[in-house]
């Protein structure tokens, strides 16, 4: 039937030669749109009120419709209320019986003669959209795979406060401007609607930049990827409901992929990489590896239990490998959470395996001290979280909050240094929606990173500790449009190397970061 509406159809394309040949900005797209737009079948044309019926094309019309009943028209059977019918709309109740026309009478040529400008034009406008939807599914590259990604350029510097040896050494190494940036590719398939295939590419060049933490860990920023230039996995795990359960699973997968809330309003895409662990990063530790999961979610209440080993890949024990050797930087987790729209309560608890170095289970977000602890051996660590956001954007900030305890122990007296340890970390996170402009953000944070609270050395060693630090950091998120921001930020940071001999070290940071999403 196709073929032979275009046979109609063809001969009345010549009629674009004739002096009064429309263009595709004559079209009266709003009137035609009106003829298809309704799944309400019009069978007499006398139902369009405000059509002209001394016109013989009304007539021919009529015929051309109750004959074949084939015109789909608007509710209320009238266009606009009281206007007779434009040539484009008549060319268009024209267009919309051709395929049902069989044998053509001397009143239809007379009509396709009649409109055969806009008949032209109209096929023109379909034809176009037509290429254009072929052209969009030869390349797309799957019909299962949404593609999204985040590219991040940083440009900053430090200066150092202080007399003593790290700050020199800080100044001499990491005192410069730098310009660095991570790049992110996701992957999401989905198979039946209700699964997710996981895979995240990432690339990134912070090995040398002002803020990798090589100097000050607690100076890394949340967007500190480096892979030497080279595209690396990220993530690769698979998601899939299980009864009233979701399910995740995955070689390459990490902690919070697996938690059913998030225990924090304040953003993840923030500037200092310790602000994005709920203020517990011994509990959230976001390690990556190995491991599976499971979380069921009700009304407001939320469970999410996983076990991840970052050294899932290594199948040699004496080395640290293995997916559950108490040397396989191991973790597992259980969260509880209630959960309102505007503001949720949750509490977490971990427990992480010996040899932690693999698991980096504090890693940046702990002073040299608590590092020092935490590798003793197993470690059980607390967490309790809140936030709370405002129903309407005004004064009022969302703020969130975080405490985190950790217990560390040297169960297998190997540690010719410590017995047991315990630290903490904390803190409070203000964001602002829409602040001066709609659409920018202001952020604001500041806490205490882990640090040791009480240590139980070996021998007649002191166990005197003064481990405290504090951490600040200021931002201005500026929405340039919908996939382009522009952060200028600031933070600081006293004493962040916690019981050392440079106790009036600071560092003082400052950046630009500019994020395009698509």
């Amino acid at each position: 039937m196709k073929l032979f509406r275009q046979l109609l159809v063809a001969p009345a394309a010549l009629g674009l030669m004739a002096p009064m040949a429309a263009t595709a900005a004559d079209l009266n797209l709003e009137g035609v749109s009106e003829y298809s737009a309704s799944g309400e079948q019009v069978t007499s044309i006398s139902q369009f009120s405000d059509v002209q019926p001394s016109d013989w094309a009304y007539q021919a019309l009529t015929g051309l419709v109750e004959r074949y009943g084939c015109v789909s028209g608007t509710a209320g059977s009238s266009f606009d209320g009281n206007r007779a019918m434009t040539r484009y709309e008549a060319a268009a109740l024209l267009n919309s019986c051709l395929d049902s026309v069989t044998e053509v009478s001397d009143s239809e040529r007379r009509l396709l003669k009649e409109f055969a400008p806009e008949l032209a034009t109209i096929r023109g406008r379909v034809d176009g959209l037509e290429a254009k939807v072929g052209e969009m599914g030869a390349t797309q590259f799957s019909t299962t795979t949404k593609l999204s990604g985040v590219a991040t350029f940083v440009v900053g510097a430090n200066s150092y406060g202080g007399n003593g040896t790290l700050t020199k050494n800080a100044e001499a190494a990491s005192g410069g401007t730098t310009f660095n940036y991570d790049y992110k590719l996701d992957l999401d398939t989905s198979f039946d609607g209700s699964d997710l295939l996981k895979a995240r590419l990432r690339s990134g060049n912070f090995e040398n930049g002002a803020f990798n933490g090589t100097h000050v860990g607690l100076a890394t920023i949340e967007n500190a990827y480096d892979s030497g230039d080279a595209v690396k996995v990220d993530r690769l795990w698979y998601q899939f409901p299980l009864g009233e359960m979701t399910a995740t699973v995955g070689p390459k997968v990490r902690q919070d992929d697996m938690l059913a809330v998030w225990p924090a309003a304040y953003p993840a895409d923030t500037i200092l990489d310790f602000f994005t662990y709920a203020g517990a990063p011994g509990t959230y530790n976001l390690t990556t590896g190995g491991g599976a999961g499971l979380s069921w979610a009700g009304e407001n209440v939320s469970i999410s239990g996983m076990y991840v080993s970052n050294n899932a890949d290594n199948s040699d024990p004496d080395d640290g490998g293995g997916l559950f050797t108490d040397a396989a930087g191991s973790n597992a987790t259980l969260q509880v959470a209630y959960a309102e729209e505007a503001w949720g309560l949750a509490a977490a608890y971990n427990y992480a395996s010996s040899d932690n170095n693999s698991v980096g289970l504090l890693g940046s977000n702990g002073t040299p001290l608590a590092n020092a602890v935490q590798a003793m051996g197993p470690t059980n660590s607390f967490a309790l979280s809140a936030w709370w956001s405002p129903d309407e954007v005004g004064m009022m900030p969302s703020i969130s909050a975080g405490f985190g305890f950790n217990s560390h122990d040297d169960d297998n007296d190997t540690n010719a240094t410590y017995d047991s340890a315990t630290t903490s970390s904390w803190y409070v996170g203000l964001q602002w929606a829409d602040a001066f402009v709609t659409g920018n953000t202001l952020g604001a944070a500041i806490g205490q990173a882990a640090h040791v609270t009480d240590v139980d050395r070996d021998g007649t060693a002191s166990n005197s500790v003064d481990d405290e630090n504090l951490a600040l950091e200021l931002f201005y998120q500026i929405q340039v449009s919908d996939n382009v921001s522009v952060t200028p930020a600031i933070f600081y940071l006293d004493d962040p190397t916690g019981d050392s001999t440079d106790s009036d070290f600071s560092n003082l940071g400052g950046l630009i970061k500019t994020t395009f999403s698509f």
